[in-house]
Formats: C-alpha cells, structure tokens, sequence
C-alpha cells in the first residue's frame, strides 16, 4: 500500500503523525510510505532519518497525497487537502467533527472519502490512540498554570505547592478521565491542593487510588459551583466521545471566580465544557473574562512535537499494520475498534453521533460494507 505523511499545516504545530521507526516497521512490510519533505523538522526528524528508514521524500502535499492511498495526518485535514484527495482515500486525522466545519464534512461525503478519527477510535471501552495525547495533555496543564498564577501573567500571585505558611493553591479539575487522572498526579506532586470531579464513581475512585491526597466529589451542579467559586485554577477535562462537550461550568459560575484564577479548558477541542470558553492559539494563548484568566489552545500538544509524534505513531502503527495487510475494507470488518473510528465511507456518514449532530441519514458501516462488497 501506498502510505502517505503531510506536513501539519498549523502555524505553531510541530507535530507529525508516523515517525522514521513507524516508517520502518511499515517499510519492511512492503509498504512505501511517502513523506512530504520537511513534514517530521517540528519534531526533530530529518528528512534522511526518514529516507533512512525506507521512506520516500516528495516535496508538496499534492505530490504525497496524490502518491497514497492512505494519507495520515493529526490536525483536521483542510478543505485544499481533502480537494486532491482521491475517491476511496483513507484519511486518518483528529477530525473533532462535533465542532469542525460543515464543509469539511460535505467534502468528505462528496470524496467519497474514508475518514477515520482518532479522537474515536475504541477499544475495550478505551480510546487506544487519544489516551496517550490526553495523558500528554494533562500533564502539560500543570506548568501552565503554574505559570497562569505568576503576577506578571494576570495571575493570584501564588505558588501551586505554597509555602511555609502559605497555603497551596488550590486546583479543580472537572473530569476524572485520562487527561484529568493525569493532571491531578501532576498538580499533586508540585503540592497543590487538588479537587476532582466526575459523573462516575468508579473513575473518582482510580483516581484516589492514583494520587491518594486528592480529594474527590460527584460532579452535580450545586458541587461544581461551589468548588468553581474557591479555586484558583479550574482545569476542564470533560469528554464525550464523537460529540460536543456540555458546557458544565457556567458563565455565572466563572464570574464567581477570584480575581486572577484562572481557567484550562482542554475540552475546547470538542467545543468547550466552560460557557465562557473560546478557542485560542499557542501564539496568543489566553484571554482574560471577568478578571479570570482562560486558556483555551486546542491543539495544545502541538507545542511538544516530539513527545506527541512518538507516542501517536507507536498508537496508530497497529491500525495502519491491518489496513496494509487486509485492506481497508477487510480492515475494518476484522477490527471493531477501527470501525469505531470511521465517521465517512464510500460516500455515507455512518457514524450515528455525527449523522444526529448535522441531521443527515446514518447509514451502518455494516451495511455499506455489504453493499460495497456485493459490487
């Protein structure tokens, strides 16, 4: 099979989706894997690194797609992109559909093009490709806080792990899935005060098991209101697979909040779950609203381009490895957890949460496999 690997067309992303040792495991498969030139230089990869590898260099992204079969890719694909795609095209990328643009979708349908995300891959009641961006992503919120607190950014002027007689800063983190486990570690070993909250017992009670001096409630609305009032950082980590994030902390809520808190909404790239979230840059990363700070980037793991790319390539090497061996269609009839993932086939949404959210017919991937097979 013809792979190939764009260059990541954000301003500040230096990330890129398969790294030279995933191009070799591909390479001694038989596989040839076009690499655009340039496309791994964010994250310290070489384009000899990659020609090292057994990969072909090719110096545009239309030469690299027009080149593939497969093109895998992280940040939602642009409608120029998907313009050179080929009917049949498979196309891996973190599509977010619950808030991209409509276009985007119709120029998939229209393409007739396969498009997988891997913000929805699922395996085992897992998210085998998202988890190790979300662990990433938890971690990161941390630092930045830390410096969202400092006096000459806006902040409360305060130490996440205090001081002796001071006390520490108090951190919230509203979601106890992988990317808040992750934070709540993180904050508790600077010796920050930590409170998470879920809808799910089970996760609130991993966590404690994880970072024993967290404290932990349900997360209700009157709970969340009043935790969101005493914070000095609230850390949003809410996630629904495939769709957008309810907004769970208020406006009315953050207007309660103390002059110079601040606010890491890493749910805005599903929509945001604070109403007064907006998306931002890495270049211009936060905004201020009612004396609180929010830092709303929502490709925040773009700014580590090497750590990202290593573990997203090692997650999507399996998937990739039974495309070129099955096909896609034999592919996706042997792994549920990469059918999970398809949001557009053959021309037909047949993903049920985005049919709902943009009102148009589901039709089951089973079925358009049948139909495309009896052909």
């Amino acid at each position: 099979m013809n792979i190939g690997v764009i260059r990541e067309s954000g301003a500040s992303d230096r990330r890129v989706a398969l790294t030279p040792p995933v191009v070799r495991h591909l390479t001694e498969r038989g596989h040839t894997v076009w690499v655009e030139s340039g496309a791994g230089a964010g994250a310290m990869f070489s384009d000899d690194e990659y020609t090292g590898a057994g990969g072909l260099i090719a110096f545009s992204h239309a030469e690299v797609i027009r080149r593939s079969e497969l093109v895998a890719k992280i940040s939602v694909p642009t409608l120029q992109e998907l313009e050179l795609c080929a009917p049949g095209m498979v196309l891996l990328a973190f599509y977010h559909m619950a808030v991209a643009d409509r276009a985007v979708f119709q120029r998939l349908i229209e393409g007739a093009i396969t498009a997988i995300g891997c913000e929805i891959i699922q395996a085992e009641g897992r998210l085998p490709v998202l988890a190790p961006i979300s662990e990433i992503a938890g971690q990161m919120t941390i630092p930045v806080a830390a410096h969202l607190l400092r006096s000459s950014s806006g902040g409360r002027g305060i130490l996440l792990g205090g001081s002796p007689g001071v006390p520490p800063a108090h951190v919230v983190i509203i979601g106890a899935g992988t990317a808040g486990m992750r934070a709540a570690r993180t904050a508790a070993a600077t010796g920050a005060r930590v409170t998470a909250l879920d809808i799910d017992p089970e996760k609130l009670r991993r966590l404690m098991e994880q970072t024993p001096g967290a404290a932990t409630c349900l997360a209700e609305r009157d709970a969340i209101a009043a935790v969101v009032a005493a914070a000095d950082v609230v850390i949003g980590a809410v996630l629904v697979a495939g769709a957008r994030t309810p907004h769970v902390v208020t406006r009315e809520m953050v207007e309660s909040m103390k002059p110079g808190s601040a606010i890491i909404d890493l749910a805005i790239d599903q929509g945001g779950c604070v109403e007064t979230s907006r998306p931002t840059t890495l270049a211009q990363p936060t905004f201020t609203y009612h004396h609180v700070q929010h830092y709303c980037v929502p490709n925040l793991t773009a700014d580590l381009g090497r750590t990202t790319s290593v573990v997203l390539a090692q997650a999507l090497l399996p998937y990739l490895l039974d495309i070129g061996r099955y096909g896609v269609a034999g592919a996706l009839a042997r792994s549920p957890a990469l059918a999970s993932g398809v949001y557009t086939y053959a021309g037909a949404c047949v993903h049920p949460r985005l049919a709902e959210a943009w009102q148009v017919e589901h039709c089951p991937l089973e079925t358009v496999l049948s139909a495309a097979g009896a052909r």
